[in-house]
């Protein structure tokens, strides 16, 4: 039996590609092993959200060689796709094959029979139009599945190098959700993420479909209890779309809605398409319908022209809104991308600087969204058992609860009553009586 080791940098799309190359070389017969170990295949699933992210894929390929000389190494995924060339000539680098004919990756790499050449399977992500059939049925040491619904993005934000490494908008047809959703609850998942590269997108590109339709279907899933979304960009979240969540019971009532910035001036140059007043009014009519609905978020800190005044005012908005988590990133120049090539780039010594204070601020948001909880029973769905003897679970609004228990409680739902905060999105909790 060969065996084949993957590696995934990069975002949650890019695991859901990985599980769904793993599938394809498992059903063929290949061992699944760890990246560290000697195999006969590599795989990494590349990253290009920043020049730090082409260093790092350069650095997994060429580790993936020095492990096993004698292996086929191929590079999949944005970075492959963006620069082939350069991916090419990496070091052991066999064969690059981006961010599409995923499916056929097997095939690929069985049909390849000289070492002597690299195999560039590179095409143009831009004329695709097409949702590429990858699919996950099995997750391996997970009780919360990531259905992949949507490829692509339209938007051209001025720092996102990712429409020209994903391409156009692309929906996967809705029987094919179906299919996989059912798929995952017959084999015992009970919460799913809806994702995608702009999920709120999802059947732009159909008939008669859209973000709500698809959510609608998979609420009738018998055996999922749970439905989650990535990221989602606030004009999404309008009367309709709130309204029609509300009434689907299954929704969670955490959303994780971009924000990017609390300054007009900066989102108007970061080329994003709302307002700061916009975004709040999506929050607003989350709260309305969702009483203790967390909101989390990503900010952008030094983009280019962003001065101290700027910055604050993203500080002042990230408060008024009482966001319950920030991932914070200091802005970091993508070759490729208009946001590069401006004018007043900011000092890494100010990115770091104003990050370690929005930091701060979100660490405190989130320990007040939790203070608020404490004392309440809530329903939590366990995971996995840390190394300290508790397992760890997640409320709807995606607090992670710590409980020392004996039992096996994996994939349970169990009644908790929130406790102390412990850091980070994470509190203590105390078992009530179990629901399910």
């Amino acid at each position: 039996m060969k065996k084949v080791a993957f590696l995934t940098l990069g975002c949650k799309v890019n695991m859901y590609d990985t599980e769904a190359m793993q599938e394809l070389f498992a059903k063929r017969g290949y061992e699944i092993v760890d990246f560290e170990d000697k195999a006969d295949i590599y795989i990494v699933n590349t990253c290009t959200v920043t020049n730090l992210g082409d260093k790092k894929s350069r650095q997994m390929l060429r580790r993936a060689h020095r492990t096993n000389p004698d292996a086929i190494v191929a590079a999949a995924g944005c970075y492959a796709q963006v620069a082939p060339e350069t991916v090419a000539k990496t070091e052991g680098v066999n064969i690059v094959i981006g961010t599409k004919d995923r499916a056929s990756v097997v095939d690929i790499i069985e049909n390849y029979a000289d070492k002597t050449k690299v195999l560039n399977a590179v095409t143009d992500i831009k004329t695709e139009r097409t949702f590429e059939p990858l699919e996950i049925s099995r997750l391996k040491d997970r009780t919360r599945a990531y259905v992949k619904i949507q490829e692509g993005c339209n938007r051209y934000c001025s720092y996102c190098i990712i429409p020209y490494a994903r391409g156009p908008v692309r929906s996967r047809l809705p029987e094919q959700v179906m299919d996989e959703v059912r798929r995952l609850a017959e084999n015992g998942f009970k919460e799913v993420v809806l994702t995608g590269i702009h999920v709120a997108s999802y059947g732009l590109d159909l008939k008669n479909t859209d973000l709500i339709d698809i959510v609608k279907q998979v609420n009738t899933v018998d055996g999922i209890e749970r439905i989650r979304f990535s990221s989602m960009e606030p004009l999404a979240v309008n009367e309709e779309f709130v309204d029609a969540m509300k009434a689907m019971p299954k929704v969670c009532d955490h959303f994780p809605l971009s924000l990017q910035s609390g300054c007009d001036k900066t989102l108007k140059n970061m080329n994003r398409r709302y307002t700061a007043q916009e975004y709040c009014e999506a929050v607003e009519r989350l709260r309305a319908a969702y009483p203790d609905v967390a909101i989390t978020t990503d900010i952008i800190v030094g983009f280019p022209g962003e001065t101290e005044e700027d910055f604050i005012q993203s500080i002042e908005f990230a408060k008024k809104v009482g966001l319950s988590k920030i991932h914070v990133f200091p802005y970091s120049p993508k070759t490729g991308t208009p946001a590069a090539k401006m004018k007043d780039q900011v000092p890494p010594d100010v990115k770091n600087d104003r990050a370690a204070r929005l930091i701060k601020v979100s660490d405190e948001l989130n320990r007040a969204f939790a203070d608020r909880l404490k004392g309440r029973v809530m329903p939590v769905l366990f995971e996995i058992k840390n190394k300290d003897g508790f397992w760890e679970g997640h409320t709807t609004n995606y607090i992670k609860v710590l409980l020392k228990s004996d039992e096996n409680l994996k994939n349970r739902f169990l009644d908790i009553k929130i406790g102390e905060y412990c850091g980070d999105e994470t509190v203590y909790g105390e078992k009530c009586e179990n629901t399910k």
